[in-house]
């Protein structure tokens, strides 16, 4: 991936809206090349594909775009309690400027139901947004049932894709999505990079306000110059993703999870999982380890192992998880839960080191509590 970067940071550095030059042509040309390949990803066409800086963007043009797109200010949003900051806090925002909106709660396995999703919805529903797999707990949503109700009704339908792309069969037009959300660091592409899939042929067809004017790239919808290397990284990590997708990484994913989530639960009494076992991502892992503090069995562990304890903008703030008071879960189960993500170059030789240095972790934490509290 960085070979197909490094031209653009070492050698190329036409600017792809200036086409009256070869330099801007050869630029717009590998922009346009990387476009196909993230579309090729999730089913969709190139035009439909509107690049950003990241997710965070792209759910903020997707929700707050279409909402302040319409020729009628007002209306009525849905989503669930589970959705990243990037969706709630956007709806918040609606709400101040006169929207209303409602946040569908999910079950205790983290999982909404469609038809709670369709007993929220109102003759004023200008869209749902519904995520289609939890960034902390790994819960895959029912987004394609979810589209097809969207769809009867006519309501766009808007989902966070992030986490599912790469890892799940991301198709755009079997899921019934009108918008949706991508990032490219979150399958070995660059940061600062994301995509917004705004589907085309819809009828009638969707309107977004712009988040950021002057310019006019990108369909008029991202403003400012192209982030050229970025782009090409997207592409590139787009075009792997398929490779491993094809090759059967999930299931090697799953395996590899259920075998850490087999040694951690000999070990550690008391371990309980959180969310849906079935209805989950193939490479994640999310459990509450009683009488240990997570925070402290993370510092406890030194280098080598990265394990968080919620999501990261969320542990940046000192916050409790909101997915987890989602899933009604009390502060014990809250403060001692622990994330595990499995990715393409993990082995199952660290998965058997993982579970070795966290038991012992745990074992000593353990050990210290009853210590102190003789």
């Amino acid at each position: 991936m960085l070979e197909a970067m490094l031209p653009y940071f070492t050698s190329e550095f036409g600017n792809p809206s200036s086409k009256a030059h070869v330099f801007g042509q050869e630029a717009a040309n590998a922009v346009e090349e990387a476009r196909a390949q993230v579309a090729l990803l999730i089913g969709a066409q190139p035009a439909d594909i509107v690049f950003t800086s990241g997710a965070t963007e792209s759910d903020n043009l997707a929700v707050r775009g279409l909402a302040r797109g319409l020729r009628s200010p007002g209306g009525h949003v849905v989503t669930t309690t589970l959705e990243h900051a990037a969706v709630l806090e956007p709806c918040g925002t609606l709400e101040r400027e006169g929207f209303a909106a409602t946040r569908v709660g999910v079950d205790v396995s983290g999982i909404v139901q469609v038809a709670d999703v369709e007993a929220a919805l109102r003759e004023d529903t200008i869209l749902v947004s519904v995520m289609a797999a939890n960034n902390e707990i790994g819960t895959v949503q029912p987004v394609a049932e979810i589209g097809a109700l969207c769809r009867a009704r006519g309501i766009p339908f808007h989902t966070d894709a992030v986490q599912a792309l790469g890892r799940l069969d991301v198709n755009v037009d079997a899921w019934g999505v009108d918008l949706l959300s991508l990032s490219a660091h979150k399958m070995y592409g660059p940061k600062g990079v994301g995509a917004l899939y705004v589907r085309r042929d819809r009828h009638p067809r969707i309107r977004l306000r712009p988040q950021a004017e002057g310019g006019g790239q990108e369909k008029g919808l991202r403003s400012g110059t192209l982030n050229v290397p970025g782009i090409v990284g997207f592409g590139e990590a787009a075009r792997l993703a398929r490779i491993a997708l094809a090759s059967g990484e999930p299931m090697r994913l799953a395996s590899l999870r259920d075998q850490l989530l087999a040694g951690l639960a000999a070990r550690i009494d008391g371990l309980q999982v959180n969310g849906s076992l079935d209805a989950r991502l193939p490479g994640n892992l999310h459990v509450s380890i009683p009488r240990v503090e997570a925070e402290t069995l993370i510092l406890s562990l030194g280098g080598g192992i990265a394990l968080s304890s919620g999501a990261a903008c969320a542990e940046a703030e000192g916050k409790g998880s909101h997915v987890l008071r989602a899933l009604g879960l009390p502060d014990d189960r809250i403060y001692t839960a622990l994330r595990f993500g499995l990715g393409r170059y993990n082995t199952g030789a660290e998965v058997d080191t993982v579970v070795e240095r966290v038991a012992a972790a745990v074992e000593s934490a353990r050990g210290r509590s009853a210590t102190s509290s003789l």
